[in-house]
């Protein structure tokens, strides 16, 4: 028989002596009461008990009683041992995880809704001067780079920032935060020194190298026209290999400006001014339509007057860059569609064309110095491989950025997106 059965027993047994006890001495209501009297006291009395266990923490055996209490006393005693093994177990866990970060070369930081310091490992402590007694506190008041703090608080963790360690700041440091669970934030900074050593090294190397590249290549070039001139044209060998040699400087020279105008978009902080943006479309489209041998290809569309803060020179360099491309890429009847316009939060140039079009695998890579996608082409478009590398550090420079949308065979579309706060 289960409990409670033999508990509504008992109370029925009690209920009909009490009724047979009153009908014999003629008291049967005082019974009765009496009766539920007694059956109140008693489980007020094990409630108050059960109270005080619970509020004691459950700790240690149960109070000894019976009946239907017995069970309730096992049941949460069952309940609160297991929850016991699950915090101990979960614990561990935890301790394991502390452990292993404890080991990892990166610093590690746990961030809280309101960007207080809920754990750091032991990286974490060393290259941001953290103290264990720095737990809840905010992290902007210890670590106060005003970049930092913008990153932290537009919320926009799709890239990390780049900045010193408030120890050494001999050390760079790459802070990537990523968002998790109710409000909670992963923070993990990684050592760059060495990666940004190297690549200021590449970087020296490769404006060094086409700086000095430069001299010879401008006294070749012009001992090569000298002897173009100086050429009768009776030898039809020595006639195309100077039309070759000439060819191949002018192509050497065009990748040493390229690189070049690398190096300074890489090192050289830009002059801005206020860049009339309508006015400077309308110019390379006129130069890209003479170029073409056609005023028909360049379809320009200006959309808004708006103009931007930048550097001319820089934005001339990338738009021709992207205009170029389009009429280079497309067959030489098709429509280069160029488009300046205005939405809520940005100011648009769309170049768009109907050319051989992109694969999505190459997309992520086309902008890589000297990547250039391998087609099948009817014919040769020359290029060095750095015109989208140019277009991409331009916009960087000016807090924009390039979107890239394409389908082979039926065209492409080229976006960059200013900021409306670029707005002058």
């Amino acid at each position: 028989m289960r409990v409670w059965e033999r508990e509504i027993t008992a109370v029925i047994l009690l209920l009909l002596i009490s009724v047979i006890v009153g009908g014999i001495t003629g008291h049967f209501i005082v019974f009765l009461f009496l009766l539920m009297l007694g059956i109140i006291i008693t489980q007020f009395l094990q409630i108050n008990r059960f109270e005080k266990w619970i509020r004691a923490g459950g700790r240690g055996q149960y109070p000894k009683t019976k009946g239907v209490w017995e069970d309730i006393y096992y049941h949460v005693y069952r309940i609160k041992k297991s929850e016991k093994r699950r915090k101990k177990k979960l614990r561990n866990i935890i301790d394991q995880f502390r452990q292993s970060t404890e080991a990892l070369p990166n610093a590690v930081i746990i961030l809280g809704p309101h960007d207080e310091i809920d754990w750091a490992n032991k990286s974490a402590r060393e290259v941001f001067g953290l103290k264990t007694s720095d737990k809840g506190q905010r992290i902007p008041n210890l670590i106060r780079f005003p970049e930092f703090n913008r990153y932290l608080r537009s919320k926009n963790y799709k890239e990390s920032v780049i900045l010193p360690s408030p120890v050494d700041n001999r050390v760079a440091l790459e802070v990537k935060v990523i968002s998790y669970g109710a409000g909670l934030r992963l923070m993990i900074a990684q050592d760059i020194t060495q990666f940004k050593k190297m690549e200021r090294m590449r970087k020296d190397f490769v404006a060094n190298v086409s700086h000095e590249l430069r001299t010879p290549l401008t006294v070749l070039k012009g001992y090569i026209e000298t002897l173009q001139d100086m050429d009768d044209e009776h030898s039809q060998l020595l006639t195309n290999s100077f039309i070759q040699m000439q060819g191949q400087t002018e192509r050497m020279q065009h990748l040493v400006d390229d690189l070049l105008l690398l190096a300074r978009l890489e090192t050289q902080q830009n002059k801005t001014s206020c860049v009339n943006v309508p006015a400077l479309l309308t110019q390379i489209c006129n130069e890209g339509d003479a170029l073409g041998k056609s005023n028909t290809r360049i379809q320009l569309s200006l959309e808004s007057n708006a103009n931007i803060v930048g550097e001319e020179q820089e934005l001339r360099s990338a738009f021709s860059n992207l205009i170029n491309n389009a009429l280079k890429y497309s067959t030489e009847d098709s429509i280069v569609k160029v488009r300046w316009y205005q939405d809520t939060y940005f100011l648009v140039l769309a170049v768009e064309d109907n050319g051989e079009g992109i694969s999505k695998a190459d997309i992520p890579r086309i902008t890589e110095r000297f990547y250039r996608v391998e087609t099948k082409r009817q014919r040769k478009v020359n290029g060095t491989g750095l015109g989208l590398a140019i277009v991409k550090h331009v916009l960087m420079r000016h807090d924009a950025h390039l979107n890239i949308t394409s389908e082979l065979s039926v065209g492409s579309c080229f976006s960059c997106h200013f900021p409306v706060r670029r707005l002058c």
